[in-house]
């Protein structure tokens, strides 16, 4: 047991969220960190909200993040799925039963919310009133749950890495079902089993469960089973302090990516959300592995702030290299009818490098970009004011002189410069008019380094379009 073993358990109830991406990462990086394992387990045990979409969705999310993990030695295929293991969680309830550590419940339904509501009206704790608990005699041929028979003396010590001593009195426990009268097993069985089948020697989770840990610890003792070390990380809220939720902009981690977030600030900033090391803002993955520790993810809840997730991105974007800035932008290009074979990769280069500055995502940075690749550009309202008839001899001076002129940044800034001094005008005021009719829009690079990179077959092309429909 002195090999680090952890989980991600997320239900496919939906796409993986912030939330759960970030106890993915804190899991693999204390893995990472500590030369352990890291496993994978779907928990789709509620049929009636898991679904196969949503299981793949959260393989994506984890992919998209660069969360690779371990393949269990106790399976078949690299990620654990609960359904596959109900022959397992049924034997190990009727073992409890048959060694009373467990009893068959006959309450119904209606019964047990009846009795709940009763509980409500007479301001008591609604819990399980264990009639059931000592029943003797023949069983009535009825449908039956099987309830844990919690202890109900002393109290549960969890040794919470995260929070300290976590103190839970056992006079508050209810006896709770571990199969359903239908025969399915139940969340709190079905973890206890499978940690203790994998081995996990720490559980990494939302401290949304604390309140579910001393019920598995009463059934790991009930097992026989070694007890793993817990750590409940703090829940991450909106600025407004409720729960996290789209409304504060969080949403599934696939959304981000289609919004032009780079995984690896992702990553960068989910990290953050709780954990902090000296004063350093960024890390590269490497750096989150050599450093990262659980025990030091604070107590307080983490506050999750879009601007800040922005900043960051832009700052991978900014220092980004085209070989690490291509391979995200491409499905982007693709999305504004620019296929992979049709792109000139030497010409993507210069574009990203004088995009990137002024880019605060892929998704800003691939409508730059289009510009340069497609054959015909669209020309927003916006832009259109720059193209009027008041410019038309800015443009038509501009195309005379351009086309005597080679592309290069310096003959091109003369060349412009040259036409500033002879129409008494600013460079703004002619950098303008050919930015609008070149590239379709009011902002981009340096207009030397726009006309450079676009070339002047496709430059002169757009400008005689413009100058045409501005006569006509």
């Amino acid at each position: 047991m002195s090999e680090i073993r952890v989980r991600f358990a997320p239900s496919p109830t939906g796409f993986l969220h912030i939330g759960g991406a970030r106890t993915a990462l804190f899991n693999w990086l204390y893995a990472r960190h500590r030369g352990g394992k890291f496993f994978l387990r779907i928990e789709d045990t509620d049929p009636s909200r898991s679904t196969d979409e949503a299981i793949e969705a959260i393989l994506d999310g984890m992919h998209w993040l660069g969360l690779d993990w371990d393949q269990w030695e106790g399976g078949s295929d690299d990620v654990v799925r609960q359904t596959e293991r109900f022959d397992l969680y049924k034997s190990k309830a009727a073992e409890l039963l048959e060694r009373g550590k467990a009893y068959r419940c006959y309450c119904t339904a209606a019964q047990l919310a009846e009795r709940r509501q009763a509980a409500l009206k007479e301001k008591r704790v609604p819990r399980y009133d264990g009639r059931c608990r000592e029943r003797s005699g023949p069983a009535p041929d009825l449908p039956f749950a099987i309830r844990f028979k919690a202890r109900t003396e002393g109290k549960i010590v969890v040794n919470d890495l995260v929070k300290g001593d976590v103190v839970f009195d056992r006079s508050t426990m209810d006896d709770l079902i571990i199969t359903r009268s239908d025969g399915s097993p139940t969340y709190n069985l079905c973890v206890v089993v499978d940690d203790a089948d994998m081995a996990i020697t720490h559980v990494i989770r939302g401290d949304d469960h604390l309140n579910n840990t001393p019920r598995q610890i009463q059934l790991y003792e009930a097992f026989d089973y070694p007890v793993p070390k817990f750590a409940h990380v703090p829940m991450i809220l909106g600025a407004d302090k409720a729960r996290l939720s789209k409304r504060h902009g969080a949403t599934a981690v696939q959304q981000y990516r289609e919004e032009g977030y780079l995984p690896e600030a992702m990553v960068n900033y989910l990290v953050r959300l709780g954990w902090s090391h000296r004063d350093q803002e960024l890390f590269t993955l490497n750096e989150l592995i050599e450093k990262f520790a659980v025990e030091e993810v604070g107590t307080s809840a983490a506050i999750f702030n879009p601007e800040k997730l922005n900043w960051i991105n832009a700052r991978y974007i900014k220092t980004g290299t085209p070989d690490f800035l291509i391979p995200p932008l491409l499905p982007h290009l693709a999305k504004l009818g620019i296929k992979k074979e049709s792109i000139d990769f030497e010409k993507l280069n210069p574009v990203i490098l004088a995009l990137r500055e002024r880019s605060r995502n892929i998704v800003e940075m691939a409508e730059s970009t289009a510009c340069y690749f497609l054959d015909e550009i669209p020309y927003d309202e916006k832009t259109k004011k720059f193209l009027n008839a008041e410019n038309l001899p800015i443009l038509k001076a501009v195309r005379d002189v351009l086309a005597e002129t080679p592309f290069e940044h310096d003959p091109l800034k003369e060349a412009l410069q040259g036409i500033c001094e002879k129409m008494g005008k600013k460079l703004a005021k002619i950098a303008q008019p050919v930015r609008a009719a070149v590239t379709g829009k009011t902002v981009s690079p340096g207009i030397f380094d726009v006309l450079e990179i676009l070339g002047k077959e496709k430059a002169l092309k757009r400008i005689d379009a413009q100058i045409a429909l501005l006569k006509s």
